[in-house]
């Protein structure tokens, strides 16, 4: 008999993911307490050294920082969206959605075909090869049907970007943490609202 070959598992965290999550993860995530890595030019040269992106000579100006936070947040309004965040809008979605078509323009991507398979790369360097090797490992997740896995905790202020694992596809928090104080919020709105309905206890 032939050996069978081996399927990766939808379960696995791809590299693509990693990748994407590493530049969503760069905000000030609530509970997680991170840093802001976007905050300054000088901030995001740190963070593309620290990533094996750019070099000590690498242009980075405080327009390029700026991109970084739109293309983030609008990455995170999306991955907010496959975790069903209930404070999320369809106009809010249109809106993140129609800056990353406009961002695939302008940074774009190719093919690179090798002897074992075909992937996308940015077509730029520096840190327009940044948002274009994020669009491409994106573009790759949804190729291989796992996009969808790829969420934001929906607990605010967390927001913290992480790979669905479960096999029905239910995690909406980065962990029992955030789970927790979303379902302690969500208690004390309820005890609130119905105190409210019920108006002041009679004496």
């Amino acid at each position: 008999m032939s050996p069978r070959t081996t399927e990766p598992s939808p379960l696995t965290q791809p590299p693509s993911a990693d990748v994407v999550l590493q530049f969503v993860n760069t905000h000030p995530a609530g509970p997680h307490r991170l840093p802001e890595r976007f905050g300054s030019a000088q901030d995001l040269h740190a963070w593309l050294l620290e990533q094996a992106m750019g070099s000590e000579s690498t242009h980075v100006t405080e327009a390029d920082a700026a991109s970084a936070r739109e293309l983030r947040e609008a990455l995170i309004t999306v991955l907010l969206a496959h975790s069903a965040d209930q404070d999320s809008t369809p106009d809010g979605l249109a809106e993140a959605e129609g800056f990353l078509r406009h961002a695939a323009s302008r940074y774009p991507l190719v093919t690179v075909v090798t002897a074992s398979g075909a992937f996308l790369a940015s077509a730029q360097t520096d840190v327009p090869g940044l948002f274009g090797t994020v669009l491409a490992n994106a573009t790759e997740l949804a190729q291989a049907g796992v996009w969808d896995r790829l969420r934001a905790c929906r607990h605010t202020p967390c927001h913290y970007g992480f790979f669905d694992r479960t096999r029905n596809k239910n995690s909406v928090y980065c962990g029992p943490r955030c789970g927790s104080r979303a379902s302690m919020r969500a208690y004390r709105q309820r005890k609130k609202a119905l105190a409210a309905q019920h108006g002041p206890a009679s004496k």
